[in-house]
């Protein structure tokens, strides 16, 4: 087993030890989600901390943990009575973005319960984590489904597996730990909520610390054991004191002033539900026990609503999460601060050097990684880089509405989302076939009609049913699938009226807000002057895309065939990446084209590889004024699609754009 890097040895980052620290004093608070860039240690401190925790009593034997104290009376492999007791490390289980929902959940033995009604359980990642931590990395990308069943275990304490009306339940309690990077796309509101604490983190700017971190690594990659040597010190002290902090955590009072404070905040910033609230008394009472008091102070309150607020504020996938600072501070002291009356005038520092753990003013800046802030178009609209002659500032976005719904024709096998149709693992069942590899969904009545011809050869006597392997059967599935929704926007002169272009973005920020709602991803192409760009490759981050558009200057010429082509060059990539995903193309133009000989041929020419390949298209048709060339349409045809109006876009208007679409598509077809 390798040698992990030591907790206390990691440069900097602070709230993110705090954060940790804090939920191995007191895991009700929920887990932390460590967002940030990449390269800032949060694998890093996760995994060094699995080192610190105390060891825990286990049932000998006992695939799921159990307190020998107090066993689980619903163990699998109870009951435990006087079965003795071991001591082992605690656990860090980390779950792949990849794990299928048996390796998280555990597996029925579903030819074992049909033949002998025996619950023969194969425990999965949940069982192994629990009374230790639980490590997702990079769970912004897990799916959904995974998300959920995972967030719902850590919330009960417990995990439910069932199969077919067969059913096992076990403990499951563990320290959840998801990182991120929001460059790869952000978490649903609803599962941001469910992490207790959020941290941002973001590599140092300062050169000698800089230099610090990289003298501690190639420190620890030449010699790891020595390293973490002369680290052990520093690493009982804290283990030691995360002892202290869990027995000194029954006792720690949280008055009915802090209760106060907690509420007021809460409110002040209108953060949806209590699960705020509760977040926040049980984070301050864990900062107290963490500094060795029995009262929770003000800046305890403080300091845990800065860990438990900041994700719980977006309003929108656009919205970058963070705290204004004056107002919580301001609503402090309006509603008073506890422990005036009592309490330590120095209160213990915590890992950063500051109050309850606070970072120390002198130390490196914190909550650089907000790399979901969208940059603003400069006062006055100053023009911004790019070429084009005639080039205008950036605009605003119009307010974004909800659209009709742009789904993808046929049924595909992409990655679970919520567009087009799919077979997919969940969904409404619509056949069955002989499993590939392992069973996941048994399909009971067709397991049944496979294995009942058999009974009599295979000389069945009792009342059980006699099933072989080749018996069963896999349940098929349809359910929703996520697209890449590539979008191709026209920037040039033509689209460059300040009222028109406001609301041509509103609508693509509308699209986009669906395409994060249904789990997309997706990618920018503009073109204008003489030449189209990729101001997006594919993603799955929204909110970046939303920040290219809102920069997004105008001005110039119309190349088309540039933009088109450049597009279905992004397509052939990204098949070569993920040939499952299916895409969508919207092209947003009022399809005029200039440059060059017979531009709108050449655009025509273009178009006509988009259905060739058979890709599904939208024309968003721009165009303006009382006379009108109808050429968006004429390029809709091209490309095999439909063209639907900025007004046909809303989906409170008349139009069938999903009948249309998908009519477009059978007129290539046929």
């Amino acid at each position: 087993m390798s040698t992990p890097y030591p907790f206390t040895a990691i440069v900097g980052q602070d709230e993110l030890r705090l954060a940790l620290l804090l939920n191995a004093v007191s895991p009700a608070v929920g887990g932390v989600l460590v967002r940030g860039e990449k390269g800032t240690a949060k694998s890093t401190a996760v995994r060094a901390l699995s080192a610190l925790l105390p060891q825990v009593a286990v049932v000998p034997g006992c695939r799921f943990s159990c307190d020998p104290s107090a066993s689980d009376p619903a163990c699998p492999d109870g009951p435990h009575e006087s079965s003795g007791s071991t001591a082992r490390a605690a656990r860090m289980v980390e779950l792949p973005v990849g794990a299928s929902e048996d390796r998280l959940v555990g597996a029925l033995d579903i030819e074992r319960a049909l033949a002998e009604g025996v619950k023969a359980f194969e425990p999965g990642l949940l069982a192994d984590a629990h009374r230790g931590i639980l490590y997702v990395d990079e769970v912004n990308l897990l799916h959904d489904h995974l998300v959920d069943l995972l967030l719902d275990a850590a919330a009960m304490g417990a995990s439910y597996v069932e199969r077919e009306g067969v059913s096992v339940r076990h403990a499951a309690r563990f320290l959840l730990v998801g990182t991120m990077n929001p460059e790869e796309g952000e978490l649903r509101p609803q599962l941001l909520d469910r992490f207790g604490l959020t941290v941002e983190v973001a590599a140092s700017r300062e050169p000698d610390q800089r230099v610090e971190v990289v003298r501690r690594r190639l420190a620890y990659d030449d010699d790891p054991t020595g390293f973490a040597a002369r680290w052990a010190d520093e690493e009982a002290a804290v283990r030691a004191r995360i002892v202290a902090a869990r027995e000194l955590l029954p006792s720690v009072r949280l008055g009915d002033g802090a209760l106060r404070q907690i509420a007021a905040t809460c409110a002040a910033f209108e953060v949806d539900g209590m699960r705020a609230d509760i977040v926040m008394a049980r984070t301050a009472t864990a900062l107290a026990a963490w500094a060795g008091r029995t009262d929770v102070l003000a800046e305890d309150v403080r300091q845990a609503a800065l860990l438990a607020l900041p994700h719980r504020r977006r309003r929108s996938p656009f919205d970058a999460p963070g705290l204004d600072e004056d107002k919580l501070d301001e609503t402090l002291e309006e509603f008073g601060g506890p422990g005036e009356d009592g309490g330590e005038d120095d209160p213990d520092p915590g890992p950063g050097g500051g109050p309850g753990g606070q970072p120390a003013p002198d130390e490196g800046p914190q909550g650089e990684g907000d790399t979901a802030a969208r940059p603003e178009a400069g006062e006055g609209g100053e023009p911004q880089a790019g070429p084009g002659a005639g080039e205008q500032s950036a605009v605003r976005a119009a307010e974004p509405f909800r659209t009709k719904v742009l789904n993808v024709p046929g049924i595909g096998q992409g990655a679970a989302g919520r567009r087009s149709r799919a077979r997919t693992e969940q969904g409404r069942t619509t056949g069955a076939r002989r499993p590939q590899g392992t069973l996941t969904t048994l399909h009971l009545s067709a397991t049944v009609q496979a294995a009942a011809p058999h009974q009599r050869a295979r000389g069945r006597s009792g009342p059980g049913l006699v099933v072989r392997r080749d018996d069963l059967r896999q349940a098929t599935r349809e359910g929703r699938e996520s697209n890449l929704v590539l979008f191709v926007v026209d920037a040039s002169g033509s689209m460059a009226a300040r009222q028109r272009m406001s609301a041509v973005k509103g609508a693509v920020l509308s699209l986009l807000l669906d395409a994060y709602q249904r789990r997309d991803k997706v990618g920018l192409v503009t073109f204008r002057g003489s030449a189209a760009d990729v101001a997006l490759p594919p993603t799955s981050s929204v909110d970046a895309a939303a920040a290219r558009l809102e920069s997004l200057p105008t001005g110039g010429r119309t190349p088309l065939a540039a933009g088109l082509l450049k597009a279905h060059d992004v397509l052939r990539v990204e098949r070569l990446r993920d040939p499952a995903r299916r895409a969508l193309v919207v092209v947003v133009t009022d399809g005029r084209a200039t440059g060059g000989l017979e531009p709108v041929a050449l655009a025509g020419r273009a178009a006509r590889l988009f259905a060739a390949d058979g890709t599904a298209s939208v024309v968003v048709d721009c165009e303006s004024g009382p006379v009108r060339l109808g050429l968006a349409g004429q390029l809709a045809g091209e490309l095999g699609g439909t063209a639907v109006t900025l007004d046909e876009l809303r989906a409170d208007s008349i139009a069938g754009l999903v009948r249309d679409v998908q009519q477009g598509t059978s007129r290539r077809a046929a």
